[in-house]
């Protein structure tokens, strides 16, 4: 474990821009944090989670999967540089691992592949939440977690690129800075994880009546905010786009909110309400998801409840669903 002040982290991170593209937490003029490149803003890593969806730094929310011109067929090559992303919460950390093993699963999926293989991956952690408030370590999911303890930061290394990194850093951390890390590491009660687990329960044992996903179908307006902002969906899109010259064929975020989302082309569409596509968002992650892959895909990030204009984001429905139902 070694320690950096802000500076000496400043510093550390332009000796990494030599070797990586660096991905940071960072302001936009409109006040946004963001993981975007040091060009688009200043370095803001207070603050906790950042707002959208982090696993965009490999899931893009449009990405080219050919171009086609004169009869040559080109795919996107790998970067010239791998990525080195600093500004994922435990929580974020927790859903990169589930979309790592989603598009490993089957047929892997090159596209995302091309972008997270070898890729470095740095968490946030320590006194650097909302008004400098706690974010309990990740102790793993990350090759390299930077915790905040008072003015300056430990670094924590857990695989063999991290400790590469953490060798670069000059001064170990006090006995003093071991301890705080070690103390802020331990796992206290969190209420809503307690919810989740009761809420999915009452959802496998098909305990929820239809009409309270109509209910919840109802003041769903279809702003997608909830996928758009949630680090485990991956559902996407793919089109063509014809210019005089080539052709290229995207892919694109895709929202199970949308009237259009499984509409079949004879025109049957089996999530043809509002209330069929609020309960599928909830199911598939609280239900379907701990069936084929071992568990819940709602990591508790929070984006969608902060992001929904009418009050159903997951933890939301959550309260109300075990409230009425349990």
């Amino acid at each position: 474990m070694k320690t950096l002040t802000a500076g000496q982290l400043e510093q550390l991170l332009a000796v990494l821009s030599t070797s990586w593209e660096l991905r940071l937490t960072i302001l936009l003029p409109d006040g946004t944090r963001v993981i975007g490149s040091p060009d688009d803003g200043p370095l803001a890593l207070q603050g906790g989670a950042v707002s959208g969806k982090p696993t965009a730094a490999f899931f893009p929310q449009l990405g080219t999967v050919f171009a086609s011109s004169e009869g040559e067929l080109r795919e996107p090559k790998a970067p010239e540089r791998p990525l080195f992303v600093l500004g994922f919460t435990p929580r974020d950390l927790a859903c990169l691992r589930f979309i790592d093993r989603f598009f490993a699963d089957g047929w892997r999926d090159d596209i995302y592949f091309r972008q997270r293989d070898g890729a470095v991956v740095a968490g946030l952690s320590g006194y650097c939440g909302p008004g400098g408030s706690l974010i309990r370590p990740a102790g793993g999911n990350c090759d390299l977690e930077f915790f905040r303890d008072g003015s300056n930061w430990l670094v924590i290394p857990y695989s063999e690129a991290g400790i590469e990194i953490a060798a670069k850093v000059a001064d170990f951390a006090s006995p003093e800075a071991r301890e705080r890390f070690r103390q802020a590491s331990v796992q206290l009660p969190d209420e809503n994880e307690t919810l989740l687990l009761r809420a999915s329960e009452l959802l496998r044992a098909n305990r929820v009546p239809d009409y309270f996903w109509s209910e919840i179908g109802d003041r769903c307006i279809a702003c997608t905010g909830c996928n758009l902002a949630c680090p485990t969906c991956t559902c996407f899109g793919v089109q063509d786009w014809r210019s005089t010259r080539q052709v290229e064929r995207s892919r694109m975020w895709d929202s199970c909110q949308l009237d259009g989302f499984m509409r079949e082309a004879g025109g049957h569409n089996p999530l043809g309400s509002e209330g069929e596509r609020s309960r599928r968002r909830i199911h598939h992650k609280l239900a379907a998801d701990p069936e084929k892959w071992g568990e819940i895909s709602c990591f508790l990030c929070g984006r969608c409840d902060a992001v929904c204009p009418t009050g159903i984001g997951i933890v939301a429905v959550m309260k109300e669903l075990v409230a009425r139902y349990e």
